[in-house]
């Protein structure tokens, strides 16, 4: 432990947080386990605490238990608070990635306390938001109280991160590995298919953005012999790692922050978080630079990869619901669709699995009653599944649907080509 610093017990720091005030809480490996743990051990002397986040790991705020003192505003949805979502504990605000900074710099959503997990002060005093810079920058900037938890194995990670100890209103020390993700684990046969197809579509001296999951991991595995790639993401997985040592990816034909892999957050194992400890290729930078379109799409060849729950067969793509549940959130993939649609030679990309583990086609008639069109129609281009890739751009809507139905899975083409002749005679 530094011992020029002053630090304070978790209870001794948690007691800047009041009833009635608006918290924000850092995410994906960068979520403080500890600190929100103990925030929830204070919960009786608390009423009306609104939290506010982005993905979270590691921790659970989906307890009924927590009704009445703390009320689960989430910005992007996960597992760590889906229940509390889709429940009277919690909501979602729809928004785009890119312009949350604007909920705090504009006051729309002011904050109280940010709670933090940051690196520990540099010999000039200087700490690091490490593997999230993302979001967590603009809270810095304007949260009231900010409360960190300083660790030494989280990174310290060049870009926008860095914070002065000073800023901090209490620190607490605490020494715990960070909540790791390993997404090649959850690979199959499907999403195997379709890292091939998607690579394929990918050509050298483009710039990747991908998205979180298997399918991205399944893309990375197949570009081993492509040449000259660059990094714009919005997420940095393990994945990248043999890419960059390789020279696969090299930023060399990148325009903007040429020569850099240019990430928001990480989120991986703990050997990513090892390749990017003071590693001077990766530039975590604010997530309203890294997803705005008009910086993305200034870079060429722009092929941005995400994913989807369901596409209906004119092109409208659900990504952050189940019908009315809501699973996840906007996200980054409209900011990264429209970027990649703007860059020249650019291709935006939906790449999903046929079917559901239950066999339910995910290319529909109709999305489901209550579903949440993440991208539009008129958005849409490359649509990807393990049965082949088609562009959808500049098609009219019986066009798409022939299109769409060639890539369903053959045991629900017959059912489609009957629910599209209905539609379209």
């Amino acid at each position: 432990m530094s011992l020029q610093h002053n630090y304070k017990t978790a209870e001794e720091a948690l007691q800047l947080v009041q009833s009635n005030q608006r918290v924000f809480l850092h995410g994906s490996a960068a979520t403080p386990v500890y600190l929100i743990n103990k925030l929830i051990e204070q919960k009786e002397r608390l009423k009306n605490v609104e939290l506010v986040s982005i993905t979270q790991k590691g921790v659970d705020l989906n307890s009924p238990d927590l009704e009445g003192h703390f009320f689960v505003n989430s910005l992007f949805v996960s597992e760590a608070n889906r229940k509390a979502v889709n429940s009277k504990t919690g909501d979602y605000v729809p928004v785009f990635l890119s312009e949350i900074p604007l909920l705090f710099t504009r006051n729309i959503l002011p904050l109280d306390v940010a709670i933090v997990q940051v690196s520990p002060p540099d010999k000039h005093g200087y700490c690091s938001l490490g593997t999230s810079v993302d979001i967590a920058r603009a809270a810095v900037e304007t949260a009231k109280v900010i409360i960190a938890q300083v660790n030494p194995n989280m990174p310290r990670v060049h870009g926008d991160g860095f914070v002065p100890f000073s800023k901090f209103d209490a620190a607490v020390w605490v020494e715990d590995a960070l909540p790791e993700v390993n997404y090649s684990h959850g690979s199959n046969e499907a999403t195997d298919k379709i890292g091939k197809i998607v690579a394929e579509l990918v050509e050298d001296g483009a710039t990747l953005q991908l998205g979180i999951g298997t399918i991205p991991d399944s893309v990375l595995k197949n570009l081993t012999n492509h040449k000259n790639l660059g990094l714009h993401t919005e997420m940095f997985s393990d994945g990248c790692i043999p890419l960059i040592k390789n020279g696969v990816i090299n930023n060399s034909k990148k325009k903007k922050v040429n020569g850099y892999c240019v990430t928001s957050f990480l989120l991986g194992t703990k050997a990513l978080y090892d390749f990017a400890d003071d590693n001077p290729i990766i530039k975590a930078l604010e997530i309203d630079y890294v997803n705005d379109p008009r910086i993305l799409s200034q870079n060429k060849k722009v092929t941005a990869i995400n994913s989807a729950v369901e596409i209906d067969i004119t092109g409208q793509v659900c990504s952050d619901s189940i019908g009315t549940y809501q699973y996840s959130g906007i996200g980054g993939q409209m900011d990264f669709i429209r970027g990649a649609a703007l860059s020249e030679g650019g291709k935006p990309i939906i790449a999903m699995p046929s079917i559901t583990a239950k066999g339910i086609s995910r290319i529909v008639p109709f999305l489901k009653q209550g579903a949440g069109v993440v991208t539009t129609r008129g958005h849409i281009h490359w649509v990807v599944t393990e049965y082949g890739a088609v562009n959808l751009f500049g098609m009219n809507m019986e066009q798409r649907a022939k299109e769409l139905i060639k890539i369903a899975h053959p045991n629900h083409r017959e059912m489609l080509e009957k629910e599209a002749f209905e539609r379209f005679k």
